[in-house]
């Protein structure tokens, strides 16, 4: 079973992140442009909230609200869920389909050190499903 740590060593050491004083608008044109789906919202080096694609859908465009004029304080989620590297891809995904989110900050101690996506999971899920099937494979036709 992978371990969030193995995940990580996969993907590349940048976190994206925001303050909490970014509009909106300005968050999604990062967002657009490093094609993510969500943004870290981090003061001072301490994690604030997460800022996603269904917070925009679900508190600015369906409340009304400009996302020009709207800080990102005002709309994402406080206090995320986070998790540590030594947690499992197991552990990972049932906390994700329990709790209904797609993204999970990586912490140690109170500093980030990356965050996993729901798409993280299910490629590294796959990978290790592919390796059995091929080890039973191997097997058999040996």
């Amino acid at each position: 079973m992978k371990t969030v740590k193995q995940i990580l060593k996969a993907k590349p050491d940048i976190v994206h992140s925001v303050t909490p004083e970014v509009s909106v608008y300005d968050a999604l044109k990062m967002m657009m442009e490093k094609n993510i789906s969500a943004l870290l919202v981090i003061e001072s080096g301490h994690l604030l909230g997460i800022f996603t694609e269904r917070d925009y859908a679900r508190k600015i465009i369906l409340q009304g609200k400009s996302s020009k004029e709207t800080a990102i304080h005002e709309v994402m989620t406080k206090d995320p869920h986070t998790i540590t590297r030594d947690e499992t891809t197991d552990y990972c995904m049932q906390l994700m389909t329990h709790r209904h989110f797609r993204h999970l900050p990586v912490v140690e101690g109170a500093t980030v050190i990356g965050m996993l996506s729901i798409g993280d999971l299910v490629k590294h899920i796959i990978e290790d499903q592919q390796q059995t099937i091929n080890q039973l494979e191997n097997y058999i036709n040996s």
